[in-house]
């Protein structure tokens, strides 16, 4: 069942719950994936996003969720210019590649320490949004919630002992996906949370020998 936040939307600069504060809040996303603002973003834009960013002011609104702007922040206007004077490359690359969902986003990024992460994603209406890829795994990803994200060994009891971790603080684990690429190497996780994760968590999963990637990204 639809709310009236789904119908009407959020409170946002720009003319498009869907092309505008949904392409902003799959941005902001990605960054927060990546973990640190990028020095350069190629973004693959599909279906209608391809056709109507420019008029629909998708480009603006993604500049400014790489620069973490919010959808009621009045410098989405401007955002390209200022993504541009603090050094962030950003690259439109509209493509005719037909595709599941229409309003599609991909986002090729390299952050300012070298780290390259791909991040594809969908605007679903009202402000919602879908992360479906990272890398080359599937996800599934709403931003609405507390979330883990983990790259691990493909080996018996490590999904045990991560939740475990969780489990320990008292954290209710509300939603858990993972994928693999090939039996046996690696694979990723994401837990979304009806609490807030805290830093030992954190701490405590770096420490682990089987895992590679560690990302919280918190509820905004």
């Amino acid at each position: 069942m639809e709310s009236v936040f789904d119908i009407i939307g959020p409170i946002m600069i720009g003319p498009s719950s869907s092309h505008t504060a949904g392409a902003l809040k799959l941005a902001s996303m990605a960054r927060s994936i990546l973990g640190e603002t990028p020095n350069k973003v190629r973004v693959h834009l599909y279906g209608s996003f391809a056709k109507t960013y420019r008029g629909h002011g998708s480009d603006r609104a993604i500049a400014a969720g790489f620069l973490g702007f919010n959808t009621e922040d009045e410098r989405i206007p401007n955002a390209i210019d200022i993504a541009t004077e603090m050094g962030v490359e950003i690259e439109f690359l509209p493509s005719n590649i037909s595709v599941d969902h229409p309003n599609t986003l991909e986002f090729e990024m390299t952050g300012k320490s070298g780290l390259k992460i791909v991040v594809q994603g969908i605007s679903i209406g009202g402000g919602n949004i879908v992360v479906k890829k990272i890398d080359n795994y599937e996800v599934n990803l709403t931003g609405n919630y507390e979330t883990l994200i983990t790259c691990h060994k493909d080996h018996p009891g490590i999904i045990a002992k991560i939740t475990q971790i969780i489990s320990s603080k008292n954290i209710n684990i509300a939603y858990m996906y993972v994928s693999r690429l090939e039996k046996g190497k690696d694979a990723m996780m994401t837990i979304e949370t009806d609490d807030y994760i805290t830093p030992d968590i954190y701490s405590a999963l770096l420490k682990s020998p089987d895992l590679n990637f560690v990302k919280i990204i918190h509820k905004t």
